[in-house]
């Protein structure tokens, strides 16, 4: 069947809820992506991140149909015989004590909030119901409830209220502003290191570990959000770690799953995240059988293909390469690894049409917000692939 039938049958059964390009893709291998009628593309985007392995990989494919033929689900009601590997192999890692792992990203910063007014209340003393979090101006962290009540975005926000309290907005990248926003009753700080969705927006140099010291001073928890960044990304394992950064708690998700199943998780030391009782927080499919030996997989991968490395050098050429584009439409050029935004200028009438002419060339990218290209391959992709791409990408921009 051709895209027409697939695209009609979503656009009239399915919620509106997003606004993809009209690819309709039926298999994957890699850095590659193929559609219903065979065309094939170079997949920039790796679902935010989540594919940072690439595209069914083989050894988390064969991890999945392993444990998948031995036991799926089992709820946290009865133990399992992954989950204790997976929080071994996760401590081993990070160099976090102990993790908590949940399915979605929105979940996992949702368990991070929740633990943070608990430590708030506990060890800090705030009185009861008092708590608040500090975030940043542009913020993304997922599309619950309770974290759109600190979302300024209004399309992500304006029409779901009423809204969760507890919660202090302060511009990104601003922390004088955000050491003034603290009060006796702050429990944390809750930032991107590099804001993906606002538009791979990098904070000033230094401002992540001037942020850490603040914190310290005033003991209230810094939490990094590195749902997107983490894992490699951005060329480090966190993206905190380009200014050696080392947060109180970390919150995983996407890579975490190499791409096959949902799997997040919240990273702190024990004297942090002991403070969860049993009863208190948790999810039927938290922590399965299933989602830790892909999680457990996803991380070998990782090490053993040395994915970080790769998008460390692979990254670094490739915002060169996109700065070196003599386009009339490029404001600026900017990323850390395989996490790169190229921002058109206002006049350039929007990064959409730029996406939809880069899919007819055979490279798939999405546009964030209205004026940025986003560019993410899995961190797999080698210097020939980018050098296959780099001519296309510059006929785009350089034509329309």
């Amino acid at each position: 069947m051709k895209s027409e039938y697939f695209i009609e049958l979503e656009e009239k059964h399915g919620a509106h809820n997003y606004h993809p390009l009209d690819v309709v893709i039926e298999r994957a291998q890699g850095v590659w992506v193929y559609d219903v009628e065979g065309n094939q593309y170079l997949d920039c985007l790796s679902a935010y991140s989540a594919l940072n392995q690439g595209h069914v990989h083989p050894k988390i494919l064969q991890a999945m149909i392993e444990q998948a033929s031995r036991v799926t689900l089992t709820s946290r009601a009865f133990r399992n015989d992954q989950l204790p590997l997976l929080y071994k192999e996760l401590s081993e890692l990070t160099g976090y004590d102990m993790s908590l792992p949940m399915n979605s990203g929105a979940e996992a910063v949702e368990t991070a909030v929740k633990l943070a007014r608990k430590w708030a209340y506990e060890v800090k003393k705030v009185p009861k119901y008092e708590a608040e979090i500090i975030v940043a101006s542009g913020n993304f962290h997922g599309r619950t409830t309770t974290i759109i009540s600190f979302s300024t975005e209004p399309a992500y926000k304006e029409p779901f209220g009423p809204f969760t309290p507890g919660f202090v907005v302060v511009p990104y990248g601003d922390a004088d502003a955000l050491e003034k926003a603290i009060t006796p009753n702050t429990a944390a700080v809750l930032l991107e290191p590099i804001q993906g969705e606002a538009g791979v927006i990098i904070p000033p140099a230094g401002y992540l570990k001037k942020v850490a010291e603040i914190c310290q001073r005033n003991q209230v928890l810094f939490i990094a959000d590195e749902i997107q960044t983490g894992l490699g990304r951005t060329g480090k394992l966190f993206a905190s770690h380009h200014e050696n950064v080392r947060p109180d708690m970390v919150v995983i998700g996407k890579a975490l799953s190499g791409g096959f199943y949902p799997v997040s998780a919240v990273l702190a030391d024990e004297p942090l995240m002991g403070l969860f009782q049993p009863g208190e927080h948790g999810s039927t499919f938290g922590g399965n059988p299933l989602a830790a030996a892909i999680a457990r997989a996803a991380i070998r991968v990782l090490q053993e293909e040395n994915l970080i490395e790769n998008a460390a050098v692979q990254g670094e050429y490739f915002i060169e390469q996109l700065a070196e584009i003599p386009s009339k439409h490029i404001k600026e050029v900017r990323g850390k690894g395989l996490l790169i935004g190229v921002e058109l200028k206002p006049e350039a009438g929007g990064a959409r049409r730029f996406c939809e002419a880069l899919k007819e060339q055979g490279i798939l990218a999405k546009e964030t917000h209205m004026h940025v290209i986003r560019f993410a391959p899995p961190l797999i992709i080698d210097r020939a692939t980018i050098d296959w791409a780099l001519p296309k990408i510059r006929e785009v921009l350089t034509s329309l």
